[in-house]
């Protein structure tokens, strides 16, 4: 049972006051230490853990979830060490260590596989192809994106689809792969315009763009800025003007 501290805790982080939620789960950790109660002071730990990462509280961050992976490791919560693992991987990642969190994440998959965490293996792989970008790894991304794909059409992650898409056909697009990167950027325009993501499908749109602009089908590339300049006036997003310079110069190129 959750403490009256880490319940505040939980309140003041759902208010966004971070610094409140902080002490009190420092205060539910000092409890829990004290009364000798191993799960809610691995809880405790890893809510203060992600309530540093918030905050870019790295070290401690860090600190907080490698104890809860000692706690773990004694009592056996597979999918708490899963999530601890990926956490500690988004902290790596964060802090442009592609390398050590590549090897979280690949740890946590051992993890959460047998479990059939299917909706956080698909993000998981996401993240895990990003890894694989940074260290210019491309073939061991697109695998990695593609099996991510395959987790999120298994849960109907719309989301998650368009996401990964996107991702996947600005790789295609890096790599030279037009073809490719065409039909994974339709797939994530398609994805965002079903969740009604404005933003989201402004972005795959940009880069459907360049595709068209490398290909010279300048007439497709119109479409789809027109498109954008659109959705920048309808959310008024800060890249109208960028966005509605590149228009103009294409109109009369």
């Amino acid at each position: 049972m959750a403490s009256s501290a880490s319940r505040l805790g939980e309140i003041f982080l759902h208010r966004g006051d971070l610094s409140k939620a902080r002490e009190c789960y420092e205060q539910a950790i000092e409890e829990a230490r004290k009364e000798g109660a191993p799960k809610a002071l691995s809880d405790a730990l890893g809510n203060l853990g992600n309530v540093s990462a918030l905050l870019e509280c790295y070290e401690q961050a860090e600190a907080c979830y490698r104890e809860v992976l000692e706690i773990q490791r004694t009592l056996q919560e597979g999918h708490t060490i899963g999530e601890t693992l990926v956490n500690l991987g988004g902290l790596k990642a964060d802090r442009g260590e592609p390398e050590i969190a590549r090897a979280f994440f690949w740890e946590a998959v051992d993890y959460l596989t047998p479990l059939g965490h299917d909706r956080a293996l698909g993000i998981l792989y996401s993240n895990l192809a990003l890894q694989e970008l940074h260290l210019n790894r491309s073939e061991h991304a697109i695998q990695a994106f593609h099996t991510a794909l395959d987790y999120h059409r298994k849960v109907g992650n719309e989301d998650g689809l368009a996401t990964t898409y996107g991702q996947l056909g600005k790789t295609f697009l890096h790599l030279g792969n037009l073809k490719r990167a065409e039909a994974c950027l339709n797939n994530a325009t398609e994805h965002f315009i079903k969740l009604g993501h404005g933003q989201g499908e402004a972005g795959a749109l940009r880069l459907l763009a360049d595709v068209y602009i490398e290909r010279n089908d300048h007439i497709s590339a119109l479409r789809c800025l027109e498109r954008v300049v659109h959705i920048d006036l309808t959310y008024r997003l800060p890249q109208f003007e960028d966005d509605n310079q590149r228009l103009v110069w294409l109109r009369g190129s």
